[in-house]
């Protein structure tokens, strides 16, 4: 198996388990971790994920090369369907999932690596990680979405400087640009991302799927569309038990602590 999971209380921690190869991303490690979301989506008992590489040299270094080659000799529509098609699936069910993803990034993040990182809502990184789109020295653009996110994320100018050079960038630029929400020490690395998951798995389940999909799906829209995503998710959540219960609790608060408003 190319992933394995480890789940405590809410929080399910999901390994790229290739440490030998720098925990690349080959065709069954891509296959087996959309087949872990599945099941993670399904696992009531599951609020947060943590997605992390085994080892501490590589979170991951990208597509796995050999299998890439493969599917590029076989021709366009073959190098299509088995890496972008393939690829790109995996990082749009990443984004889209509806608990929220922690990218725990444990050394460096190249390619598909950083294309994940990208597409996870949240990233914390070790103090040694490294990032960077390398793809233009193989002759191709990011193929699993990252020319498309990661100017969203950082901006036109940054992201083509990281994808047109090919050069790493350390943890501390990556946190700079917003590529990253925090930087530790690798050794507190886990426990800093399961930290974060606790303080949003606190918070009703309904509310924090409708909190990510708000934002996943109206990033990219027109202001007056997003605006209208941002109303159907209130509306789909304002007769939800969450919402009587926050209510609720704000409302028992002794008067002069709960104030007005939150």
């Amino acid at each position: 198996m190319a992933v394995h999971i480890d789940q405590a209380d809410a929080v399910a921690t999901v390994y790229l388990d290739r440490e030998e190869k720098l925990n690349a991303l080959d065709y069954e490690m891509i296959d087996e971790l959309r087949t872990a979301f599945d099941r993670l989506e399904a696992d009531a008992d599951v609020r947060a994920v943590v997605l992390t590489g085994t080892g501490y040299r590589a979170f991951s270094a990208g597509a796995d090369i050999p299998s890439l080659a493969g599917s590029i000799a076989g021709g366009v529509e073959r190098a299509l369907r088995e890496i972008v098609h393939r690829g790109q699936g995996l990082t749009r069910r990443i984004e889209e999932f509806p608990k929220p993803v922690i990218a725990a990034v444990n050394g460096l993040a190249y390619g598909g690596g950083c294309e994940i990182v990208e597409a996870a809502p949240l990233a914390i990184a070790a103090e040694h990680a490294t990032f960077a789109k390398p793809e233009i020295t193989l002759g191709f653009p990011p193929p699993f979405g990252g020319s498309q996110r990661l100017p969203r994320h950082v901006g036109r100018k940054r992201a083509l400087e990281l994808i047109l050079t090919g050069d790493p960038i350390p943890a501390t630029r990556a946190e700079a640009i917003g590529l990253v929400n925090a930087i530790v020490p690798v050794d507190d690395l886990l426990e800093a991302a399961h930290r974060l998951a606790q303080r949003i798995t606190r918070h009703p389940t309904s509310a924090v799927a409708a909190c990510l999909s708000a934002v996943t799906r109206g990033i990219n829209l027109p202001i007056d569309e997003a605006l209208a995503v941002e109303a159907s998710w209130f509306a789909t959540t304002v007769a939800s038990d969450g919402v009587r219960d926050g209510l609720r609790s704000f409302l028992d608060r002794p008067r002069q602590e709960a104030g007005g408003g939150v």
